[in-house]
């Protein structure tokens, strides 16, 4: 293909950006879609914070199993925008760390399965992205989680987040700033020890 077919707007809202991250993934697994056009197209959504966050969502969350073995071109068009990813997958594996615990308190497996393939892919993607920025938004997180201020507390806080999960999210920040020397079967087992003590 000659030209991009994929348009994403200048100012995407989360809704749009959710709707064409689904229709891009589609588009993808019918491989209808180049690497470059893939890149252009994940690029220009991570470009703006709800564009980004629409992607996440869906990426991160969806039944697609493109997501657990991201290609070359989604991890490069991720590097164009390294603030707003940082930022973002730091706030989804401490969220979806968290929210582990609270499906498992409720008894909820499928939803805590959801949370965990979400922690997964989000670490998975921290690993292969090789930002920076994810071990200094993620130390600033850890402090916040560790000493209840900081630049995080406000997130802590709006989420709610008692002791167990704070805890849960101070693992999952260590192991994203030390996450070179981490694998992801490590990972499952220190979260699976950590979290069946409730």
């Amino acid at each position: 293909m000659a030209e991009p077919t994929f348009h994403v707007p200048e100012s995407v809202t989360f809704e749009q950006a959710i709707a064409l991250t689904d229709s891009l993934l589609a588009q993808i697994e019918q491989g209808a879609c180049s690497d470059a056009e893939i890149e252009q197209a994940i690029a220009a959504l991570v470009s703006s914070q709800n564009g980004a966050r629409g992607f996440f969502v869906t990426y991160l969350s969806g039944e697609r199993s493109l997501a657990d073995h991201p290609s070359p071109a989604v991890i490069r068009a991720l590097q164009s925008a390294p603030e707003t990813v940082a930022e973002l997958l730091v706030k989804n594996l401490a969220m979806s760390s968290a929210m582990a615990i609270t499906h498992r308190r409720n008894q909820n497996a499928e939803m805590a399965q959801g949370s965990e393939q979400v922690r997964s892919r989000t670490f998975n993607l921290i690993q292969l992205t090789q930002l920076p920025l994810v071990a200094e938004k993620a130390s600033k997180l850890l402090e916040s989680a560790v000493t209840g201020v900081g630049s995080y507390q406000a997130f802590l806080d709006r989420w709610g987040y008692d002791a167990e999960q704070r805890l849960v999210i101070q693992q999952a920040m260590k192991r994203a700033i030390a996450q070179p020397d981490v694998d992801s079967a490590a990972i499952d087992l220190a979260d699976s020890d950590l979290t069946a003590i409730e």
